[in-house]
């Protein structure tokens, strides 16, 4: 097991889901379970793995499959190691031993007990037919492992994605929880449900024994982009984008109100208030300790938080909790589709499965048209600003009109918390650029600006 160990705190800190970057992990195995392998002497095993370097303590769901060294082609991307001579280690969802045992643990339903620890399929539905699938690792992702199956044979069945989640927490994942149901509700704006992985182990920190989520399979739309890529596009060009941004704020109140009905929503009490504008101060210290400026913009900000609580509130419901254009696709003939309903990822799970404003779902849109503006002032100085600056403010409009139109809301009433929960979301971005991308920095700090100016 030390050598197991030894490879895994090589090869860990290079992926890009793991979070410790910049320090030494320090690696533990809590639990592991092996699923059924396609041939003698090769074995298809989960590892637990807690990076106790890390605080709080941070639990890895790594998925190897370990093959005789002689039959890994030598030039074989995602090998982790070689624990013992003889033996190489590949990256579970790489290797197709892993992947077909997966979506089979999914639509079979069956149970797999391993060392202090276990996971069990459940398909939604009727699940999906068992057939001849092709597997491949979606490219891109920052913090879970995706992979999509495609059918042997053309047509034998629809193609599947599974996000295989490679940092655990206790609780369901309201990625799981929110589209299964929206899809079981006959929602057109979430692709079907076709099963997920839960499973228990050892609670790292002593308390027992947690039981999470591992993994959610549903249907694959492909041959369709993203919506940032769909509006940067519009945008560079001119194109007019404003009735696919209207249409969008339907998607959006439509998926909010069904939202509503399957988990009732509660109101805003003074508390809830409370620990809202708690979170929004909070970010603000850090902005102001950390980015150059937003000190002297401190009381000006403070004073639109202050505005947001003047008035009544919605009443709190579920949300998709990061909402932007990467988190939609146009699919021909069907409309905008929502994907990846898992909330902010580095978010403890109470937190993203607690009731929150919808409001915040249409300040993220809104900053993200923001950013399709910025990005390209960014890139392309040379380009019309003016025209940069009209199409983002249209596409905005439209999204308002679209979204305020479809939830049957007056957003004149409410729009005091929706200026704070988009300068909420400026300050974050305020943070996170300074941090990791300092050259795009303009983009957030210009938001802020023009939302504190605004007539209140």
């Amino acid at each position: 097991m030390d050598s197991t160990i030894s490879c895994l705190a090589a090869w860990m800190p290079r992926q890009r889901w793991y979070a410790g970057k910049g320090r030494a992990p320090h690696l533990a195995i809590i639990g592991s379970w092996d699923l059924p392998s396609p041939s003698p002497g090769v074995v298809v095993r989960t590892y637990l793995v807690v990076d106790e370097s890390a605080l709080p303590i941070v639990l890895y769901q790594v998925p190897v499959v370990a093959r005789a060294t002689a039959d890994v082609e030598a030039d074989a991307a995602h090998v982790i190691g070689d624990p013992e001579p003889g033996t190489t280690l590949i990256d579970g969802p790489h290797d197709p031993a892993y992947a077909n045992a997966l979506l089979a643990l999914i639509t079979t339903g069956t149970e797999a007990v391993g060392s202090g620890a276990r996971a069990q399929g459940f398909p939604a539905g009727a699940g999906a037919p068992l057939t001849a699938m092709r597997s491949a690792v979606l490219a891109g992702e920052q913090s879970n492992t995706s992979i999509v199956y495609r059918p042997a044979e053309e047509g034998a069945a629809a193609p599947i994605i599974c996000k295989v989640f490679r940092q655990l927490h206790g609780g369901r994942n309201p990625d799981i929880e929110l589209q299964t149901a929206l899809a079981a509700a006959g929602s057109e704006h979430v692709p079907p449900a076709i099963g997920s992985i839960g499973g228990s182990w050892p609670d790292p920190m002593g308390r027992g024994e947690q039981a999470g989520s591992l993994a959610f399979a549903q249907e694959f739309l492909p041959g369709v982009e993203d919506a940032w890529r769909v509006a940067l596009r519009a945008a560079s060009s001119g194109e007019d984008f404003t009735e696919r941004a209207e249409q969008l704020g339907v998607a959006t109140a439509e998926v909010h109100l069904l939202l509503a009905g399957l988990f009732p929503p509660h109101e805003a009490s003074e508390q809830d208030r409370a620990a809202v504008r708690a979170v929004w101060d909070r970010r603000l210290v850090t902005a102001v300790s950390e980015v150059p400026g937003i000190a002297a913009r401190r009381a000006e900000i403070e004073a639109v938080y202050d505005r947001a609580l003047q008035h009544p509130w919605p009443a709190l419901q579920r949300v998709h909790g990061d909402y932007h254009l990467g988190q939609v696709i146009l699919v021909p003939g069907r409309g905008w589709v929502l994907l990846d309903f898992e909330g902010e990822p580095l978010r403890p799970m109470a937190e993203r499965t607690r009731p929150d404003l919808a409001l915040r779902d249409v300040a993220g849109m809104l900053r993200s048209f923001d950013y399709v503006g910025g990005s390209i002032r960014l890139d392309r100085p040379d380009h019309s600003v003016d025209a940069v600056t009209d199409w983002v403010a249209a596409a905005r409009a439209a999204f308002l009109r679209g979204y305020a139109g479809a939830a049957d809301v007056d957003l004149a009433d409410v729009a005091d918390l929706l200026n704070a929960l988009e300068l909420d979301k400026a300050v974050y971005e305020v943070i996170y650029e300074a941090r990791n991308r300092p050259t795009w920095t303009s983009i957030p700090r210009s938001a802020i600006g023009r939302i504190i100016d605004r007539p209140g």
